[in-house]
């Protein structure tokens, strides 16, 4: 069986990245294909001999890719999938919408569909700090694409969702069932250590709906120590309102993430995601965690077990959330919090997906 992989832009090492990447060890001979390719941050992990780049790939060089979205629904079109029977898309914008002969089976692993054109497209707008002019012609591109996404959706075959919650993203926008397979998590490469340092950490991209900002807030009143690794736009800005016991450092190399997870008191997550595989690493080096009740943790954490939720984005809530994970700290066993994590753990991933491989080849 030949098999292809597509994935929408091969720019970083996210979570989206760390799916791909079990994927391309799955079926190690499948070419992946990608509008936009970085060899120097992803080549690594993603060789260039292994890769097939889009027309856009060589103007995004000199433009940027952000520029060029209103091309990418016809690029991720003029692929030829021909001499495949599975493709496999990675998609949380584009990929998806590839077109296959009838011989060929399409499956979509969907980490959420596009979410500025649909749920997100007004916040998303209003970010962007756009002019008055500027911001029409974006507004009118991105209900072009928003047309186009919906025609798409009917392209693959089969859907599997990330999560219960982008199940019912799938569901909404695009009128489509799926299964549901959770991201795999390389849970192996934490352990459980029986002493902390008396830190909380964040690891995250600092961009505005990460919601970062509101926990500088709360630490700088509690005078906690807490980490922050991770970049984005808004790091220099959460550098200016991190108080004397919030240490913002930017992005650091994996072995040293993985060094602060394994020691750090409880890891902190404020913002809604479709997954979150960063608290579930967490949760394997058994770390506690507090985390907006919303979105992937509900279906990752355990309420007491493996941490505590707090139910809405503020100041008031978060420190009530805080307080009750500092009351039940000594309640929470390493080991317990361990074994929840390995439910999302590689293995498992590979088992559920070459399940369903097998099951849509009798459909």
């Amino acid at each position: 069986m030949k098999v292809a992989l597509v994935h929408d832009f091969l720019i970083r090492l996210g979570g989206a990245e760390r799916v791909l990447k079990v994927l391309s060890d799955m079926y190690p001979h499948a070419p992946i294909y990608t509008l936009v390719y970085d060899e120097k941050k992803v080549g690594s992990v993603f060789p260039k001999e292994r890769v097939r780049v889009s027309n856009l790939d060589k103007w995004a060089k000199i433009f940027g890719h952000r520029m060029l979205f209103p091309k990418m629904p016809q690029a991720v079109e003029q692929w030829d999938f021909s001499e495949f029977d599975l493709v496999i898309s990675s998609s949380s914008a584009y990929a998806h919408g590839i077109l296959v002969p009838l011989h060929t089976t399409h499956i979509c692993y969907c980490h959420t569909p596009m979410r500025y054109i649909w749920d997100y497209a007004h916040q998303y707008l209003e970010e962007q700090n756009l002019g008055p002019i500027l911001k029409l012609y974006i507004e009118h591109k991105l209900s072009q694409i928003r047309l186009w996404d919906k025609v798409a959706s009917n392209r693959p075959d089969f859907y599997v969702a990330n999560s219960k919650t982008v199940a019912a993203r799938i569901k909404k926008y695009y009128r489509r069932d799926s299964t549901i397979i959770y991201p795999p998590v390389d849970t192996d490469k934490f352990k459980s250590q029986k002493k902390n340092e008396d830190f909380y950490l964040i690891v995250s991209t600092l961009t505005p709906y990460k919601k970062i900002d509101l926990a500088i807030e709360l630490f700088n009143k509690l005078e906690k120590r807490l980490v922050i690794i991770g970049g984005g736009k808004m790091l220099n800005y959460l550098k200016e309102i991190a108080g004397p016991t919030v240490d913002v450092l930017g992005r650091k190399p994996d072995e040293v993430v993985h060094e602060y997870i394994e020691n750090c008191r409880g890891f902190i997550f404020p913002s809604e995601e479709d997954f979150g595989i960063t608290p579930v690493e967490a949760m394997a080096a058994g770390k506690p965690i507090l985390a907006y009740r919303s979105g992937g943790l509900t279906e990752t954490m355990i309420e007491g077990v493996t941490g505590e939720f707090f139910d809405e984005q503020t100041l008031k809530s978060m420190e009530e959330g805080f307080e009750k994970m500092i009351a039940n700290e000594k309640k929470y066993h390493a080991s317990k919090i361990r074994e929840q994590a390995m439910k999302f753990s590689v293995e498992e991933f590979k088992e559920n997906f070459k399940k369903f491989v097998a099951k849509t080849k009798k459909c």
